[in-house]
């Protein structure tokens, strides 16, 4: 990937927005229910829910818990576990009372004997171009997008609106139509995502200015890479003090206290997905010992890397 010219954060990373989603659930639930997502997507796939009606929480992880309501679309971009329930419904509940399931047009209608307190469209979505490392160090856990409470995304709440226009209707192509719809408001999503992002110093921001930009590329190519600066400058085409002074100016570090902070990003993620290794996580990260990196880790995160796991078996 290479940034272009200019100092435009999102047309830097105007590649990332191309996605492909996948409806496959239609939800109406009510009384005390919860519909767990305890498998996470395959490698590649984000999932993504939007609420139509009325109104749930969504749990991830140890994160707190998010209210949404009508309106809102929330999109997992590492397609982590998580479980969606009522919003009076305790988080311990498990599954949804007196459920139905009817296929339809290829996508599972859901509901259950209660007046429908929410009414979720569920589904997966893959980025056509977004490298594993990039979309982990780009992307957080959980973007959330409320269409009714701003302005500026008021086209988005029109898609959502035409998205449920058409399930009321459900008739021949209905999914292919919705999910053309779901592929707008997620192009949507993210280029508020990183309008938002792009005002705080950042990624993005190293990403929109050409020299900073190649470094940035080459540490996401080879994070566990024995990096130092004359690397990096060489890179990135610039001088060493010139480089230094851009990461502060677009990102308040340094080039090598990104590449920390992108190491052990990427490896909280790992930690979180997969059953590998510690050691070979610590040395993916550039660590030479597993105590090294757990100490590494500790200090950004607070947390020490078995923590991450435990809390990914729980």
């Amino acid at each position: 990937m290479s940034a272009r010219g200019g100092h435009d954060p999102i047309d830097a990373l105007a590649p990332l927005l191309r996605v492909s989603p996948e409806v496959q659930a239609v939800c109406r639930f009510g009384q005390q229910w919860r519909s767990d997502h305890a498998v996470p997507e395959p490698v590649g796939w984000a999932a993504f829910h939007l609420v139509i009606a009325g109104s749930c929480v969504l749990d991830v992880g140890d994160s707190p818990p998010v209210a949404l309501a009508a309106g809102d679309i929330a999109l997992l971009p590492h397609g982590e576990a998580h479980a969606v329930r009522g919003s009076t419904t305790p988080p311990d509940r498990m599954g949804v009372p007196n459920l139905r399931v009817v296929d339809a047009d290829g996508m599972e209608l859901r509901s259950n004997d209660a007046e429908p307190e929410a009414e979720l469209v569920c589904g997966r979505l893959r980025f056509h171009q977004l490298p594993g490392n990039l979309a982990r160090a780009v992307l957080p856990a959980l973007i959330v997008l409320r269409t009714t409470a701003d302005p500026a995304v008021v086209a988005s709440r029109a898609l959502l609106l035409a998205i449920k226009h058409e399930l009321g209707a459900l008739g021949p192509g209905s999914r292919a139509i919705c999910e053309d719809l779901a592929s707008a408001l997620m192009v949507m999503l993210l280029r508020e995502h990183f309008r938002l992002d792009a005002a705080r110093q950042g990624l993005p921001r190293l990403l929109s200015e050409p020299q900073t930009a190649r470094a940035v590329v080459a540490m996401l190519e080879e994070p566990g890479r024995d990096w130092h600066l004359d690397d990096l400058a060489s890179v990135a085409n610039s001088s060493r003090a010139n480089l230094v002074r851009d990461f502060r100016r677009l990102a308040a570090m340094t080039p090598i206290g990104f590449l920390t902070d992108l190491r052990l990003t990427l490896a909280r993620h790992r930690l979180a997905a997969s059953t590998r290794p510690l050691g070979e996580i610590a040395e993916e990260a550039g660590y030479q010992s597993v105590s090294a990196f757990s100490r590494a880790f500790q200090r950004r995160f607070g947390r020490a890397p078995g923590e991450i796991r435990r809390t990914r078996a729980d």
